[in-house]
């Protein structure tokens, strides 16, 4: 059996994650306490379903908890088991409960909306770093369908390989394992006739093709990257996600973040994704 984990925290976009695992045949449950998901999966397994995905946050109170422990026991047995967490800043998740004016799972009547956003945060910390890792801050939900089919389609027997480029006065992606700022080259945005296009378009390439440093950039984030992969894929990660940040999150970093992710295609399963670009 399949068995796909969603957590993460209120507002994140659980829910639009959970609707395109259903539309893709998996047989999914919302809101399921801990203590009940080995049940679930024995049940499902009996009944002849062999995907399944479930949604476990702190709505189950404190079985969320015990999660990493029920987690390694399945994980030992014959089940391919994954988990995938959504994130978001914590002033954007007080925006989205605010602008929706729903009540947050944690609201008692006396903490205020940020503090039941850090509380949960707080409770899932154990949970946040296992598994895929997504921060939905700046996403729509066509950008987050787009990112869990994505997901959905990867080869879970090999590692996976994430290069994001994004904008700094955006802030950083919560979902990096790795963040190189490539501000310090020089910037297609200051050219009248390249600010309009990004680092997809043949201009702004040719550019920064015929840029010395962007390509001693590019070759020491390359050689950081392949040092040091080994190790992750020894250590049993999964996954594992470099960002590249420029300062809008247009030119530079969607060259690199392009460059990489050709670079690397060939060695390893790559993701590539542009966060402001989406």
């Amino acid at each position: 059996m399949q068995l796909f984990l969603l957590s993460g925290l209120s507002g994140s976009g659980k829910s639009v994650a959970l609707k395109v695992l259903e539309d893709n045949g998996f047989y999914c449950v919302d809101n399921l306490p801990a203590e009940l998901l080995k049940g679930l999966i024995e049940y499902l397994l009996s009944a002849g379903y062999d995907k399944m995905a479930v949604s476990i946050d702190v709505r189950s109170a404190n079985s969320v908890q015990r999660l990493p422990e029920i987690l390694l026991h399945l994980m030992q047995k014959d089940l391919a088991v994954h988990v995938l967490f959504l994130d978001a800043k914590s002033d954007t998740l007080v925006k989205r409960f605010s602008e929706t004016r729903r009540m947050h799972p944690l609201s008692d009547g006396v903490r205020t909306l940020p503090e039941c956003v850090e509380c949960e945060r707080e409770l899932l910390s154990e949970i946040s770093n296992i598994g895929h890792h997504i921060d939905t801050s700046e996403l729509g939900a066509n950008a987050l369908r787009a990112w869990i089919k994505q997901f959905i389609k990867l080869d879970r027997a090999r590692m996976t390989l994430l290069f994001e480029s994004f904008g700094f006065k955006h802030g950083i992606p919560l979902d990096a394992d790795y963040v190189f700022d490539v501000r310090c080259l020089p910037n297609p945005f200051y050219d009248p006739l390249l600010r309009s296009l990004t680092g997809r378009d043949a201009p702004v390439i040719e550019f920064l093709e015929n840029t010395p440093a962007t390509q001693e950039m590019f070759a020491d984030i390359s050689r950081f990257v392949e040092r040091w992969l080994p190790h992750f894929i020894a250590d049993n990660r999964s996954y594992l996600t470099i960002a590249i940040g420029c300062t809008g999150g247009q030119h530079r970093s969607v060259y690199i973040s392009e460059k990489l992710s050709r670079h690397f295609q060939s060695q390893q399963q790559v993701l590539l994704r542009h966060r402001e670009l989406s």
